[in-house]
């Protein structure tokens, strides 16, 4: 009988870290009754109801991402083109495209004449970050921007922006997250959420990259994954904040 009542318990506490938004209210009133629990104990029902949106908001805050990220550029979209033209405008304001596809997109950091084949990793995600970023906190982005073009210490902005996105994505896959996110947020974190994250990791990286002083860009992956092992180290930190706005 003993052995029953745990599996039954069991289940249900299983069943209440998997629910959707709407069913949250019938898991905490499910799982107070399973443990005996008052239903009139406001606190206990509040901070376990907080605790199961946030778990099922990380979970659907990956899924929209992870979508985000499949979705490859595509020039003939014109929602697609306008977002980067956004990103252009927004970081050279006094310069307008000759073309569309022209050099001018390496003075933002991009690899060739057309940006669409270098958001190939990371797909629509990569531009939507870049977009957040320089909209956000323009004056930042385009600080950045100009000391990315320092003659000795210069790297390329968009393509270590794209990057990482990539960090930020599979910190999010992983689950290192999660502290950071529940912390951010009582209840369900968004897509807002995961993008301060990512203008957190940009500003801090361009900071990182200059005190290291790296005898030169061909040496990028060593720091970044220098820079990456700093940042998963932060997060281990039960109480972790790690946005701009702090």
């Amino acid at each position: 009988l003993m052995k029953l009542f745990t599996v039954l318990t069991f289940k249900v506490l299983r069943n209440a870290v998997r629910v959707e938004e709407a069913e949250v209210e019938k898991c905490v009133r499910d799982v107070m009754k399973e443990k005996k629990i008052d239903q009139k104990d406001t606190g206990f029902k509040t901070n376990l109801h907080i605790s199961l949106l946030q778990i099922s908001g990380y979970k659907k805050l990956y899924l929209n991402v992870e979508n985000l990220r499949k979705v490859p550029y595509d020039s003939d979209n014109e929602e697609h083109e306008e977002q980067l033209i956004e990103l252009w405008n927004l970081l050279m304001p006094h310069e307008n495209l000759k073309a569309r596809i022209t050099k001018q997109w390496c003075d933002i950091g991009f690899q060739g004449d057309d940006p669409k084949t270098d958001f190939r990793g990371m797909g629509l995600l990569g531009l939507v970050n870049l977009v957040y970023f320089s909209k956000h906190y323009t004056d930042e982005a385009r600080q950045i921007l100009s000391r990315s073009n320092h003659p000795n210490l210069g790297y390329s902005y968009a393509i270590v922006g794209i990057n990482l996105t990539e960090m930020a994505y599979s910190l999010l896959k992983n689950g290192a997250l999660k502290s950071h996110l529940y912390n951010v947020v009582s209840g369900l974190p968004q897509m807002e959420h995961f993008h301060q994250f990512y203008c957190y990791l940009v500003y801090e990286f361009d900071k990182f990259w200059f005190e290291e002083e790296p005898e030169s860009i061909m040496h990028f992956n060593q720091y970044r994954e220098k820079f990456h092992e700093k940042i998963k180290g932060l997060l281990l930190d039960c109480d972790v904040i790690l946005t701009l706005q702090n």
